[in-house]
């Protein structure tokens, strides 16, 4: 009897600590892996008992996760179009939305190899064979790439040359491994890169690169998924941010 006591003290002194234990999942833009994984272990350790889950990938692959039902407790989106969208179909909590960083886009070519490109106008050159870019349907950068190359009437000039990428981190991998001459990325990718990548030209769009962020609709830890976007948008947060080369809102 006295081992069951003890026993059912045990279970009982466990329950409410598990009871405290939750963890939320954080769908976010490929762009946002280095700085986000730094921000997970400082949120953390101010709430003892949560834990962050991340789901990275381009914006638009994951507002179909969101919509399809994937179990996501904060969306966070490389451009507005997206977090728009997310909006139109009632996915997210409209009043928790909020921009938390800027970026810029830039155009890179290897490192080591490359081929003298100095600007948009370069592109044409026959030395440049493939030039990669974010798809524009689901791939914020190739959104942002397609809005510049379109100013400089050059987007239909040279899409025989685009080699077609799945998020911004495929674009830099196509560039840092010399697949390709040239692409386009976010400027905190290719500080990541910095060794492997040269950034060429920094062509100003029309949109700027603004991320927006919000609590999923059915989210099932709505004050935890808003402590962390108010955690991304507190000192620390955007210091954090900051040193991986994030502007603010």
């Amino acid at each position: 009897m006295r081992s069951f006591a003890v026993a059912s003290l045990v279970l009982a002194l466990a329950l409410p600590a598990a009871s405290w234990a939750q963890q939320i999942t954080v769908s976010a833009a490929a762009s946002l892996t280095d700085a986000f994984k730094e921000l997970a272990p400082r949120f953390e350790a101010g709430k003892p008992g949560t834990t962050v889950r991340f789901n990275f990938a381009a914006s638009g692959v994951l507002l179909q996760q969101i919509s399809q039902g994937a179990p996501v407790d904060v969306f966070a989106s490389a451009d507005q179009e997206t977090m728009n969208r997310a909006g139109a179909q009632k996915l997210v909590d409209a009043a928790s939305r909020k921009n938390f960083v800027t970026n810029s886009l830039v155009l890179v070519e290897p490192a080591q190899g490359g081929v003298g490109i100095t600007g948009l106008a370069d592109l044409n050159r026959a030395a440049v064979r493939k030039i990669a870019v974010g798809k524009t349907a689901t791939v914020p950068v190739g959104r942002y790439t397609k809005d510049v190359l379109e100013a400089a009437s050059l987007w239909n000039v040279l899409e025989p040359k685009f080699v077609q990428a799945d998020s911004v981190r495929q674009v830099l991998d196509y560039v840092s491994r010399g697949e390709v001459e040239a692409g386009f990325v976010y400027r905190t990718d290719a500080t990541i890169a910095s060794n492997k990548v040269k950034v060429v030209a920094s062509p100003q769009g029309a949109t700027p690169v603004s991320y927006p962020i919000a609590v999923v609709a059915d989210s099932r830890n709505k004050a935890a998924a808003a402590d962390f976007i108010a955690f991304v948008n507190s000192d620390a947060g955007q210091q954090v941010l900051a040193r991986y080369g994030f502007g603010r809102p």
